[in-house]
């Protein structure tokens, strides 16, 4: 048997090495070597041929080549293995369970510490890979992963606040809520708080999706902002408001997705629930005013398609295209969800999408990342939104591709 998975392993390097892309520049750069052996049947439904894609390329482990290795904890790599999670419980294929698994044991050891992992960061990225702890200890019931996992609760239980209760994004950056950190550290935290019953938690994370709505809310257009600085201290923070200048579509993408995802883990009694679906319901009907007319698609910049160096990003789309199937699906959002979603999802892979003749699928146009503040400092403005560099293949689209296709595919089969 250990043959066997060594042979597939040199197998899978050997088409990687033949199907390499993993960066772009502002154009069409790619001068990818398609390998002539068919690798991902063309036959297949489109979540299996972005998963077995991405296996494929990526052996035991979720890496880019550039600067992401195997001792890095990260939420680009939490992303890809909730993706693998879901292709695992809709497929029932121990493939993606075997990948999930393979990947963690190369952070966590016998006694559940987490290599790479710095604690007193307080860095709520680092919370989104737990989620495949949860996974794994759910399924194996190695104590290991619940130790893990434990460390991870600890850090939320530590995390600083802001005045009025929301976690701030990093301990490097006081005061401040970005949307980003909803994806990062509630569906975690819902999920730990239903398997270890822990229901008095369910108001605090009912609490951060309604703070930081209410604070990043537009009230003329309904979308969000990215963030939130609660002291204005920052200088992208509005004096009066405290909120960044922009509407990111990645930052809103997060937050739409990290509602769906909770809204598994809080119990339908819970009367606060309702909340978290009006919000979604109110951020999605503001997406769709904001579709681009030609394609169905959003831009980087929410709002300001005319703009100079604007552009349709994939990220946002393939995020949003998710928040509304699933949305959709669970009866949270109305059924002309559905159809927007199925369109959505058409149309991105008509113009981020190439397929490679050995059958590997690419995502193209993706912001490899943007935030605010640091050193060097990100001033939140649309010079700076626009001038970050996409990247082929990058995690947080790639991901939320696969996600997208699952729910499109479970409502299809639903109805046959």
């Amino acid at each position: 048997m250990k043959k066997i998975l060594f042979l597939m392993s040199v197998f899978s390097i050997l088409i990687y090495l033949n199907s390499k892309i993993y960066s772009q520049s502002s154009g069409d750069k790619n001068k990818s070597e398609n390998s002539s052996m068919i690798a991902v049947e063309f036959d297949q439904p489109w979540s299996k041929r972005i998963a077995q894609s991405f296996v494929l390329r990526h052996p035991g482990s979720v890496t880019y080549d550039e600067y992401m290795t195997k001792n890095s904890w990260n939420y680009e790599q939490g992303v890809m293995l909730e993706a693998m999670k879901k292709m695992y419980e809709y497929t029932n294929d121990e493939q993606y369970f075997n990948f999930i698994k393979e990947n963690i044991d190369q952070f966590v050891d016998e006694k559940g510490n987490i290599k790479e992992y710095p604690y007193d960061a307080f860095n709520s990225d680092h919370i989104n890979a737990g989620k495949a702890l949860l996974f794994l200890y759910e399924k194996t019931k190695e104590s290991k992963y619940k130790t893990a996992a434990d460390t991870l609760r600890k850090q939320i239980q530590n995390q600083p606040r802001t005045i009025s209760g929301g976690f701030w994004h990093k301990k490097i950056y006081p005061y401040q809520m970005w949307l980003d950190g909803l994806y990062m550290v509630e569906p975690f935290y819902a999920q730990y708080s239903k398997i270890f019953s822990q229901p008095e938690n369910y108001d605090d994370i009912i609490h951060q999706f309604k703070l930081v709505y209410e604070k990043t809310v537009d009230e003329k257009t309904g979308l969000l902002y990215h963030a939130w600085n609660e002291n204005k201290e920052q200088k992208w923070a509005d004096k009066e408001t405290g909120r960044s200048p922009h509407f990111w579509g990645r930052a809103i993408g997060w937050y739409v997705m990290a509602i769906v995802d909770v809204l598994d883990f809080i119990p339908e009694q819970k009367q606060e629930r309702q909340e978290l679906i009006n919000i979604l319901q109110n951020v999605s009907e503001a997406l769709i005013n904001f579709r681009d007319c030609n394609t169905g698609l959003w831009y980087q910049i929410i709002d300001m398609p005319d703009r100079e160096g604007n552009y349709l990003e994939a990220s946002c789309a393939t995020m949003f295209t998710y928040a509304f199937a699933k949305g959709a699906n669970k009866g949270y959002l109305p059924t002309k969800f559905t159809n927007i979603a199925n369109e959505s999802f058409k149309s991105i892979l008509k113009q981020h999408v190439k397929i490679e003749k050995n059958g590997f699928v690419n995502l193209y146009n993706t912001c490899a990342g943007a935030g605010l503040g640091g050193n060097p400092y990100r001033d939140a403005s649309f010079n700076y939104y626009i001038s970050e560099p996409k990247r082929i293949n990058d995690f947080k689209g790639y991901g939320a591709l696969l996600f997208s296709a699952i729910e499109i595919e479970n409502f299809q089969n639903s109805i046959k």
